[in-house]
């Protein structure tokens, strides 16, 4: 495991599935973590999970879309850990229904947690960064979906593809900064959000067969990913889409 002793990073929607599994990731490494996300009970539970691996962690109840909540989470986030060393993006929502049945305000609203969120989120970090002069390293989590079509995923494949454009936008824009991105894409994994299609027995035969690994995979499988994407030390590393798939997307 690498060492992260002493740095600050700060994970969107880390109170569970695979945004809890980067958190504690970067704990096990020896960071310290501020968990971004809504709902205050799973937070502390996040909380305990992540504190049981090291690091300090800390949770704030915000809306990742709300501008105000964010810039006073950074604050918080600064003045409890100290500068911040990693920005995760990877608060996100997802909404499955056909586009001839999406409403507008059903677009607007996962558009707004998951992309206008990331802006806000990496925006912030960003400034953040910039301020302290001391580079750093922003992690913006997409999806598999980025290479494919998804029936029934309008809003949220818009999302993810946003956030990938975002995501090497970033990298170029703040490399003379010292501050890199990356983009990491993650595949099929269980988690709280997808419990429906995971007891979906036709749909995970025919994902699974797709998967030259022939399964999903566990939060916990993300940890040493989360590590090696918020190492300081990788300072030429940027602007890379991280694919963890189990080769889903090549076959």
């Amino acid at each position: 495991m690498r060492s992260l002793t002493g740095l600050t990073a700060v994970v969107t929607g880390g109170n569970g599935g695979l945004g809890l599994g980067l958190a504690v990731g970067i704990a096990k490494a020896g960071g310290n973590v501020a968990i971004w996300a809504r709902n205050a009970e799973r937070n502390a539970a996040a909380v305990e999970e992540i504190s049981r691996h090291g690091g300090k962690a800390i949770a704030i109840a915000g809306d990742v879309s709300d501008e105000a909540d964010i810039e006073a989470a950074m604050k918080q986030t600064v003045a409890e850990l100290g500068p911040l060393g990693c920005f995760v993006a990877n608060a996100g929502i997802h909404a499955a229904t056909p586009l001839i049945d999406t409403s507008l305000d059903e677009w607007r609203r996962v558009l707004a947690v998951n992309l206008d969120g990331g802006f806000l989120c990496t925006r912030e970090a960003a400034r953040q960064f910039v301020s302290q002069g001391q580079g750093g390293s922003i992690i913006v989590v997409s999806s598999t979906i980025v290479r494919y079509g998804a029936a029934g995923n309008a809003a949220y494949a818009a999302s993810k593809c946003g956030l990938a454009g975002l995501g090497r936008t970033l990298a170029v824009e703040l490399a003379r900064h010292r501050v890199r991105c990356n983009i990491l894409i993650p595949g099929w994994t269980r988690t709280g959000m997808n419990v429906d299609l995971q007891a979906n027995e036709a749909f995970m035969k025919a994902t699974t067969s797709r998967t030259p690994v022939r399964r999903w995979a566990d939060p916990e499988e993300f940890h040493e990913v989360a590590a090696f994407l918020a190492d300081p030390k990788l300072t030429f590393h940027t602007g890379n889409e991280v694919f963890v798939d189990g080769g889903y997307t090549i076959f």
